[in-house]
């Protein structure tokens, strides 16, 4: 017999569109899937926004406050897409009200927020999922498993990239998401956030790092209205960007292992250049979000001169298996949302946890955090999650 489960969206913006979404796609690819999502309520505080999407998608109702859905017994599970600064503030309200979250990352604008809001979850006893959508790629599962049976050997070091120039133009409106009290970190949270996750996700623990941090556009000017993603405005006041554009990392991680993650928001001629290339004893592999369902693989006895083979994932990969029938047939970005409801959805049915949760946005912040000492500093600083 399958549940219904009243689902609300709090921000609707283009990542709660997305969740919206998966949420409508996700028993498509999963039928046996014990809960059935019904959108019940979004919250929006920008006028008109939450009836739009009401119309667009079905939703049972609408509120402006955040604190209805709350309050809502109807609603069982929440996905918290907002701006990072309410983070904390709702997902503490809607575990409190005994709600499961599905919270975007980085979770809040700081380690202590992250910490607020897993600690918050545990103490419910609600399921708690968390964005890091990059892990749920059938060729990143891929490369994890093929890194933990020795195929490459002990790993030496690896490489993690997140280059991207939805920042870059100079009109880019001055949104929250470059000011701290509203946006917190900039690119740390946005991207390198990301990039801390994987690098745990395929490496284990980061142990210590060395960082480095550039504003490259130190204004911007203010929206003269609401906006949605990476709007452009031109002729409103000017103001200051408050966090940052590029970070680069040297890291030491629990294993011996070394690595760099880099990570801007304003590189020209970049669109979504995320990637990793992982280096072993033996051999390496490589994976490119913009060829995602793709992974480069070099692994023998050779050491010199050791090709590098490209391996197509497929049905026995990950969760490619729900979304298409045969190896080299193309997963998207949406798709790995869908993979997240999924396994949302059935943490909260098995009551166990599955996927990136709250642990891991901790792990992820305490990256981002030891990263602003360090570069604030100038030194090498420790990663710190349980403290």
């Amino acid at each position: 017999m399958v549940d219904a489960l009243g689902v609300a969206v709090v921000g609707f913006g283009w990542m709660g569109r997305v969740h919206t979404q998966a949420y409508a796609r996700v028993r498509h690819h999963y039928p046996q899937l014990a809960l059935r999502p019904e959108l019940v309520t979004v919250a929006e505080e920008v006028p008109g926004r939450a009836e739009e999407a009401a119309a667009r998608f079905g939703f049972a109702s609408t509120t402006r406050d955040w604190r209805d859905v709350a309050a809502d017994p109807r609603v069982r599970a929440v996905s918290i897409t907002a701006p990072n600064f309410l983070h904390r503030e709702i997902a503490v309200a809607m575990a409190e009200a005994g709600k499961h979250i599905w919270i975007e990352k980085p979770v809040g604008l700081s380690l202590d927020d992250a910490r607020a809001v897993a600690d918050a979850v545990a103490k419910a006893g609600v399921q708690g999922a968390v964005g890091f959508n990059y892990r749920n790629a059938p060729a990143v599962e891929a490369a994890r498993e093929l890194i933990a049976a020795g195929e490459i050997g002990t790993v030496t070091h690896v490489r993690i990239r997140l280059f991207s120039d939805y920042a870059a133009h100079p009109e880019s409106a001055l949104t929250w998401r470059y000011e701290r009290e509203r946006g917190g970190s900039g690119v740390l949270g946005d991207l390198a956030s990301h990039g801390a996750d994987l690098a745990r996700f395929l490496l284990g623990d980061i142990a210590s790092l060395t960082a480095d941090t550039a504003i490259f556009l130190p204004e911007r000017a203010r929206p003269t209205a609401a906006t949605a993603g990476h709007a452009r405005a031109s002729g409103g006041e000017s103001g200051p960007v408050e966090n940052e554009d590029y970070v680069s990392c040297l890291l030491r991680f629990a294993s011996g292992a070394r690595g760099v993650l880099e990570a801007c928001r304003v590189s020209v001629g970049e669109q979504n250049n995320y990637g990793f290339e992982v280096h072993g004893t033996t051999g390496a592999v490589f994976w490119d979000f913009r060829r995602m369902n793709e992974l480069g693989v070099s692994r023998g006895s050779a050491y010199q001169d050791q090709p590098v083979s490209t391996v197509y994932v497929g049905p026995a990969h990950g969760e490619f298996g729900a979304f298409q029938p045969g190896a080299a047939n193309a997963m998207g970005y949406d798709d790995l949302k869908v993979v997240e409801a999924h396994r949302f959805l059935r943490s909260i049915a098995e009551a166990t946890p599955y996927g990136a949760t709250l642990p891991d946005a901790v792990h992820s912040a305490a990256v981002l955090d030891a990263v602003a000492r360090s570069a604030a500093r100038g030194a090498w600083a420790e990663v710190r999650p349980e403290e």
